[in-house]
């Protein structure tokens, strides 16, 4: 059969296509036969797609049919976490499987962008300005959380912005449907069906109404963007007005943000960092970056902030240079790995330090970002982490996004080659290692 339509969409090609050379051009003129022709090509078109069309509604009805059986096989999970048959199923009902959720889990970036984008859209004027005016607004709170579990106001303040732009946007998906094509389809293991199941609980326990619990396509909800396995562990009653409501309560979203980190280690009365001006002729080690180091040892190395100020008299850092030499350079605390641990980017993490040092009465940068410089695409980054990785450097997942462990291990490559061990891939570094592996 589909050889047959294949001939006769040959043949139906081969026609039309003859009716536009010159030798048929009386046949041409003629509107009937034309139309006649043209009908002709586009019904043979149509036969060679329809197979596949079927295979699709098919694949899509097996699909139907295998997550309404998933759902129900999570009953006996929910049950055992405390989940009424009552909240099983006004969780569920009418939810169907979300192919546009599981598609969003395959798509990959065609470049990877600067920092100093990232940045310039991240902690843009008009969100510092807004950034303020939430500082001013709710300090009442802020103090709040500092007095209760000792975080700075800032990184309060740059998490929520960087997460909903204070509220603004907070994600218009419905979370168990999208937790539920997720776990359906068994991506990242059984992550989502974990959360899936925590989501049960929290309909469960009544902190959100059903039709309300929206966020993004992987299921993180609410003005602090947190998934529902976070949400049962770190969202807090701030307001003191019997529920954790992360999506209309600033109180408790200023709260539960607090919390989250507090429990993962931030060190009360400690800033996250700030930048740092480094003297001629400095010497950087591999070692300025992967081990913590006092403050005055790098006052002894003649490192000075850049705003001017004295360093602190106790504590200890590690130099964060995400631009390399010709960027700004930052010391950084433990706790700048405690706002990492809310999203694992040193670009997010440093977009909320630096629009909560804004909010707070802090100046901008001194240094430039090197705005001029290349950057190296995801294909030519994953060129980087495919031949260190051949060198014999552990670089991780080889998927063009150069994070702390691509860092470190080129910053392995440049001290053992003699160059400036700053971790960040230029073209340079890439025709270097071209030639060399």
């Amino acid at each position: 059969m589909r050889r047959a339509v294949a001939l006769s969409f040959r043949l139906a090609s081969a026609r039309f296509v003859a009716q536009a050379t010159p030798r048929a051009e009386s046949a041409w003129r003629r509107p009937k036969a034309r139309a006649f022709r043209l009908l002709q090509f586009i019904l043979a078109i149509l036969w060679l797609a329809l197979p596949q069309f079927v295979l699709a509604r098919g694949a899509a009805a097996n699909d139907a049919q295998s997550f309404q059986a998933f759902i129900e096989s999570l009953w006996p999970d929910a049950q055992a976490h405390g989940v009424s048959r009552r909240t099983f199923h006004l969780a569920f009902k009418g939810v169907t499987f979300d192919p546009k959720v599981v598609a969003e889990t395959e798509r990959q970036p065609e470049f990877v962008r600067p920092i100093w984008e990232y940045l310039a859209s991240a902690v843009s004027p008009s969100r510092i300005e807004r950034a303020k005016s939430i500082a001013e607004t709710h300090r009442r709170w802020f103090d709040k959380a500092h007095e209760a579990y000792g975080v700075d106001p800032g990184a309060v303040i740059g998490i929520w912005g960087l997460e909903t732009d204070f509220g603004a946007y907070r994600g218009s998906n419905d979370v168990v449907r999208s937790l539920a094509s997720l776990a359906y389809k068994r991506y990242r293991g059984d992550m989502f069906r974990d959360e899936l199941i925590a989501a049960l609980q929290i309909l469960e326990e009544g902190d959100v109404e059903r039709v309300a619990l929206k966020g993004s396509w992987a299921g993180a909800t609410g003005q602090t963007q947190l998934l529902p396995t976070n949400f049962l562990q770190y969202a807090v009653d701030f307001e003191d007005h019997g529920k954790r409501d992360i999506w209309t309560s600033a109180p408790d979203s200023i709260g539960s943000i607090a919390n989250y980190l507090g429990k993962h280690g931030w060190s009360a009365d400690e800033p996250w960092g700030f930048e740092v001006v480094l003297p001629k002729g400095f010497v950087l080690a591999e070692a300025d970056f992967s081990q913590y180091a006092s403050f005055d040892s790098f006052a002894e190395r003649g490192v000075k902030r850049a705003d001017g100020r004295p360093m602190p008299r106790s504590g200890k850092a590690q130099f964060l240079m995400p631009a390399g030499l010709k960027g700004p350079t930052f010391l950084a605390t433990p706790n700048f790995k405690v706002i990492k641990s809310y999203n694992d980017s040193t670009a997010y993490a440093l977009a909320v330090a630096l629009l909560g040092d804004r909010a707070t009465g802090a100046a901008g940068l001194v240094a430039a970002w090197p705005t001029r410089e290349r950057s190296l695409s995801a294909a030519q980054i994953r060129d980087v982490q495919t031949r260190l990785h051949k060198l014999g450097y552990e670089v991780g997942e080889i998927d063009g996004k150069f994070g702390d462990i691509g860092q470190a291990a080129l910053r392995g490559y440049q001290q053992r080659n003699g160059l400036v061990p700053d971790g960040y891939p230029t073209p340079a570094i890439l025709a270097r290692l071209r030639k060399s592996s």
